[in-house]
């Protein structure tokens, strides 16, 4: 058995941080064993790692990223969305069908995750199946947890990474039943957007996701000018949210769909009784003038809010700095509409690392008979209580602070310096 000594703290609940200082993480075979404030006779045959004055949180969770849009970060920062999709990231993405690339990109991709404490991940990929299946086995190999779509699309987007509705189900098929019973990575039925899948298509995924009891992602009113789009290509649909419920991607397996700014009354209701999770990019919504997802409205009326990057939209895959996004995101809301108040440290933490159970069942839980996924974070200054040198790091420290990196009890090591 294994113990970690340090000052503990996370999130069980949104509202609040758990703190245990100077204490100790007893870990067996990956999970936390127990936890207690002195080591005595009981505590037999125990290896002890001595982090006294560091800081033992929760690994971070970046619940949207773009794999295939990694070398892209901060171009295009200018354009809309829609205009940005055109003009650098469908390029970008059809560069994956090259199998070379698509293992250099992914090398330095996992590598990075792995350096930011983000050890688990949900993950779109490219149209591309053997590059999608080179993610998964990286992941696999660097030993990350994630879920990995093989990104859909056989409509409105350029030839070159456009599929055949009949390919586009074949190879995610078979990447589903590949990779369905891996214990670490696993698939996750991605359509990209309404506009680019054919009422066909996404029918059968619907039907895919039902069958073999796989997740579903996907993006969800994040720009006006998509939004408008949606209504045009189905105006037999309520609104958004309605299309994909109509093809059983909503709710009917555990989903998530990312942005989600402009959701109607009737969309936000769909979403809270299906138990839909949101995923708020606020450096994305930023970037491309989207506008801001009001998460702290949609915490008080009971929707599941989480957090992601959204590489490379976003133009930063690290954590801390997502969740200071999300915070001053919140105060501008706030400042515009002082009814709602503005998102808590606590709360945003939470949606980082614990919020996500139906993917990550126990993540962000420090507590006995939970994985021990954690980081040891040396925030060198060490004023404060316990909540502020957290605060402190979050806002000021970087990813050269986080000293160790764990997932189910094993430690993960950067390859590259």
């Amino acid at each position: 058995m294994d113990a970690y000594k340090g000052d503990i703290i996370y999130t069980a609940a949104p509202d609040s941080f758990t703190v245990l200082q100077n204490s100790f993480i007893l870990v067996k075979d990956g999970i936390i064993h127990d936890i207690c404030q002195v080591l005595d006779s009981d505590h037999k045959n125990i290896t002890l790692h001595d982090y006294s004055g560091h800081l033992i949180i929760p690994s971070f969770i970046d619940m949207h990223l773009h794999s295939g849009q990694y070398m892209q970060k901060g171009l295009g920062m200018d354009k809309p969305l829609l205009q940005w999709l055109e003009s650098y990231t469908f390029k970008e993405e059809a560069r994956f069908s090259e199998q070379e690339y698509a293992q250099a990109v992914y090398e330095s991709f996992c590598e990075e995750l792995i350096e930011n404490g983000s050890l688990k991940s949900v993950i779109f990929a490219t149209v591309h199946k053997q590059s999608t299946e080179i993610l998964f086995e990286k992941l696999i190999e660097k030993g990350l947890s994630a879920y990995v779509g093989k990104v859909n699309m056989d409509m409105n987007c350029p030839m070159e990474i456009q599929e055949g509705t009949i390919t586009s189900l074949k190879d995610t098929e078979e990447i589903v039943l590949k990779y369905c019973s891996q214990p670490m990575v696993k698939p996750i039925i991605t359509p990209r957007f309404v506009p680019t899948c054919s009422r066909m298509l996404l029918q059968e995924l619907g039907k895919m996701a039902f069958k073999y009891n796989v997740p579903v992602q996907s993006h969800l009113s994040e720009n006006r000018e998509e939004v408008q789009w949606v209504k045009e290509l189905f105006p037999d649909c309520q609104n958004y949210s309605r299309v994909y419920n109509s093809f059983g991607l909503f709710g009917q397996t555990p989903t998530i769909m990312a942005h989600c700014i402009y959701l109607t009354k009737d969309g936000k209701e769909l979403i809270k009784n299906n138990g839909v999770g949101i995923v708020h990019c606020p450096q994305s919504n930023f970037n491309l003038s989207s506008g801001i997802m009001p998460a702290a409205e949609y915490l008080n009326n009971g929707i599941n809010v989480f957090l992601g990057s959204d590489i490379a939209a976003g133009h930063s895959m690290y954590i801390p700095d997502i969740i200071v996004s999300a915070v001053q995101a919140s105060k501008i809301i706030h400042m515009k509409n002082p009814q709602y108040m503005p998102l808590t440290l606590a709360q945003v933490f939470y949606m980082a690392s614990t919020g996500p159970e139906n993917l990550f069942p126990g993540s962000g839980k420090l507590q006995k008979g939970m994985s021990f996924d954690a980081l040891i974070i040396d925030d060198e200054r060490k004023e404060g209580t316990v909540e502020e040198r957290l605060q402190r790091f979050i806002y000021t420290g970087g990813k050269e602070h986080i000293k160790e990196r764990f997932l189910r009890g094993i430690s993960l090591k950067k390859s590259r310096v």
